[in-house]
Parts: C-alpha cells; sequence; structure tokens
C-alpha cells in the first residue's frame, strides 16, 4: 500500500481549510481528541443534538438574542451544511486532482474532533487515500473497476445519506437537506476554482458527476448559458435573525433573479 504522498497532501490543503485533512490506519485505536465522526449519525450519542445546540447559541448570540429565540430546525441545517461540507470537500478536491478513493469512506472510516466557527479537524483513512488512480475507471475496488459516477454515487448514499438521516429528526425536510448537499458540493467547487484556477475544469468536472446523481438531480438548477448554480430549497439560515429578517445565501432559491 502505498502512503498518501507529502505533495498531494499539500496541494488538498493548499485548497483552503475545508479542504485539509489529516490521515490514519484504518481501525487503529482512537486517540484523543479524535472520535469517529459515525457518533454523529447515532442519535443515541447526543452528539449530534449537542452540535446542533452550539449552533443555535451561536447563531442566537449573533443577534443578541436567547439561544431559544431561533428555531431548532434552523440550527440543526446549519449545522447539517457544516458537516456535509466538511466531508464533501476534500474529497472532491482529490477528486479534481485526479485522484479518487477506489471506495469511499464511511463516517466509521472518518475521524474529527469537534469545533465550531470554521472547519472541524478531519482525518481520512491512509487505505482510502492510497487506493487511487486516474482516469475514467479511476481504480479497481472488491466489485471491480471504480468510475468517477460510481464513486459519487456511493459518497451520497454512504456518510452522505447518513448525515441527512440523522439531521432530519430534526423536523428538518429532506428537501431542505439534499439542497444543502449540492450546496455544499457547488461551493466546494468553487473554492477550488478560487484557490487553484489550473483546476476549474477538473473540479467542475468532480462537481458535475455529484449533482448529476439521482439524490441530488432535484435539488438545484444549473443555468445552461453561464453554469450559474442555484439550489431549489433554503437552508433556513436566514430566520436566525430576529424577525426571521436575515440575508439569504448567494445561491438561495428565494435571491431574485
Amino acid at each position: 500500500m502505498t502512503e498518501p504522498t507529502t505533495a498531494l497532501h499539500e496541494q488538498v490543503s493548499a485548497l483552503g481549510p475545508f479542504f485539509t485533512f489529516e490521515t490514519h490506519t484504518a481501525g487503529s485505536e482512537l486517540i484523543a481528541p479524535w472520535r469517529k465522526l459515525s457518533e454523529v449519525a447515532r442519535v443515541e450519542s447526543g452528539v449530534l443534538a449537542e452540535r446542533v445546540a452550539s449552533v443555535r447559541t451561536s447563531l442566537a448570540a449573533g443577534g443578541g438574542r436567547p439561544a431559544e429565540a431561533v428555531e431548532l430546525r434552523v440550527a440543526a441545517s446549519v449545522a447539517h451544511l457544516g458537516l456535509v461540507a466538511r466531508v464533501v470537500s476534500p474529497l472532491l478536491g482529490l477528486a479534481a486532482l485526479r485522484r479518487l478513493p477506489s471506495r469511499p469512506p464511511t463516517l466509521d472510516d472518518l475521524r474529527w474532533h469537534s469545533g465550531l466557527g470554521g472547519a472541524f479537524a478531519l482525518s481520512l483513512p491512509r487505505e482510502t487515500v492510497a487506493a487511487v488512480a486516474t482516469g475514467d475507471a479511476v481504480a479497481t475496488g472488491d466489485a471491480g473497476p471504480v468510475t468517477g459516477a460510481g464513486a459519487a454515487g456511493a459518497l451520497l448514499e454512504g456518510p452522505v445519506r447518513d448525515l441527512v438521516e440523522a439531521v432530519a429528526a430534526f423536523s428538518v425536510s429532506r428537501r431542505i437537506l439534499w439542497g444543502n448537499v449540492a450546496s455544499a458540493v457547488n461551493g466546494a467547487a468553487a473554492g477550488i476554482v478560487s484557490a487553484a484556477p489550473a483546476l476549474a475544469r477538473p473540479a467542475r468536472t468532480a462537481a458535475l458527476l455529484m449533482l448529476r446523481q439521482p439524490q441530488l438531480r432535484d435539488a438545484h438548477t444549473l443555468d445552461p448559458r453561464n453554469g450559474r448554480f442555484r439550489r431549489r430549497s433554503c437552508c433556513l439560515i436566514y430566520r436566525a435573525a430576529p424577525d426571521a429578517a436575515g440575508a439569504v445565501c448567494g445561491d438561495c432559491v428565494l435571491v431574485r433573479r
């Protein structure tokens, strides 16, 4: 097995804080402060509820209000957008560099230690990062050759769907949550293009592979004239402001054309 190269780490990390990652050996012992990201999706762990509560407090503080003034589902949606963006971004960064894992990691494979106000620390299994190659049939996994579309579908049906289902329990519609995923994918691609213009074409190609998957096909629109992305739902963050009169995101369905 080939260790991830220092150059690859530097290339991905240079794309921005949501792209950088550390690595660990799959199945190795957890060393504090690292935890399995899968605990977020387990209701009984209370980790997701704790994170949503923290986001709720932070959003309320921005408007000088108590946490209860912000709807729980608003905080849950915002927390979900941050979580899924952190999971998707480094993998999209690898894909833009034409390095695609033969098997996308599960939430059990991923490790994190929590933090608000930015990208939390994330660690990927060395085996996931090392099992990469180039081209359309990018690698050979247990079930045969892995294509970009196949890997994108596996990522969405694996860790991404797990996060969607976990946050849906906070009375957030799945339409909003899959819209969050589409927004995170587009945002990651835009981040790559901004940080490394030379990677614009492969970044957009990798993003389109994900956006064209069944889970995201109806979650967004792309203007055929200019490629402008717009989600078909709202992450609800505008409702965190007093009187629900906050600003909306640039890709929001509520933005006036």
